[in-house]
């Protein structure tokens, strides 16, 4: 099943993509139907407005989860690229939701940063609430899986030893276009992680090359707090970010940042630079 937040008559609604159309499920947007605890059941027997799918103007899928968790180096060929050794535990830092834009909305490349990075990435989308979750009861709390990309400002990003800063500007992280159910989209079975910019295939990986999947994710960040519906695990980026490249490489005003996942679907956003009034 496929399920999506659109923007429509000044609002947002929930949809259950069936091919050519939207059909709304009664809901405010994605986050409202995932607190149903039944809302795999609701989704597919929703029968409401209907809306023509090559018509829709789509929101990040869940517009405010209540929390954004990050991994970082969690691709075997972007941690080496980067000159570390892998991880024991993951690296994990937050993002606020103002960072979220639609999949289809500009990227807004911040005024104060002259290194603005790209970072394709499979997302998590969490379905039920856990705590201290076993491996088995993580993956069962996974509603599905979406695209993002962790659009960052490297130079802020280290300013310091700890990441915020740099990931979480306003206006930066495309993050859909749909969410797709695990049984339509494993990441563990190998699904193609792609980010090109203005054409140019910048990354690609399989996502069967994370050092850490997404239930041993999920069991481990419940670990140290629960997870609601709604919330979102952005899972790391592979090799090919512009930081690491000889001469290093940045997002600029007018380029096309797409970002993709087999099955699951292509984020396609236009990058402008920030204008500050005053």
């Amino acid at each position: 099943m496929k399920l999506a937040t659109i923007r429509t008559a000044g609002t947002t609604a929930a949809v259950r993509i069936d091919g050519d159309a939207a059909v709304e499920t009664g809901h405010a947007d994605l986050g409202a139907l995932l607190a149903d605890p039944n809302w795999k059941q609701t989704a597919a027997a929703a029968s409401g407005a209907t809306h023509a799918v090559d018509s829709l103007d789509y929101a990040p899928v869940v517009p405010n989860p209540g929390k954004i968790i990050c991994v970082g180096l969690n691709y075997r060929n972007h941690i080496l690229e980067m000159g570390r050794e892998l991880p024991q535990y993951p690296t994990l830092f937050a993002k606020y939701p103002e960072a979220l834009i639609g999949p289809y909305d500009e990227v807004v490349l911040p005024a104060a940063s002259d290194a603005i990075d790209w970072e394709a990435e499979l997302a998590v989308v969490i379905g039920a609430t856990v705590r201290h979750a076993d491996k088995e009861t993580a993956a069962a709390a996974i509603a599905g899986y979406s695209v993002l990309n962790d659009v960052t400002a490297r130079d802020w990003q280290y300013r310091s030893p700890m990441w915020l800063q740099g990931k979480t500007f306003e206006a930066t992280t495309p993050f859909g276009p749909v969410l797709v159910t695990p049984d339509e989209a494993e990441p563990a079975s190998g699904l193609t992680l792609t980010g090109a910019v203005d054409g140019e295939t910048v990354q690609q990986a399989d996502t069967s090359d994370l050092v850490f999947d997404a239930a041993t994710l999920v069991s481990y960040i419940s670990t140290i707090l629960t997870l609601k519906p709604g919330d979102v695990i952005a899972t790391g980026t592979p090799g090919g970010v512009g930081h690491a490249r000889k001469p290093q490489r940045y997002l600029a005003d007018g380029q096309t940042l797409t970002t993709s996942v087999s099955g699951i679907g292509e984020l396609r956003n236009v990058c402008r630079a920030e204008k500050i009034n005053g």
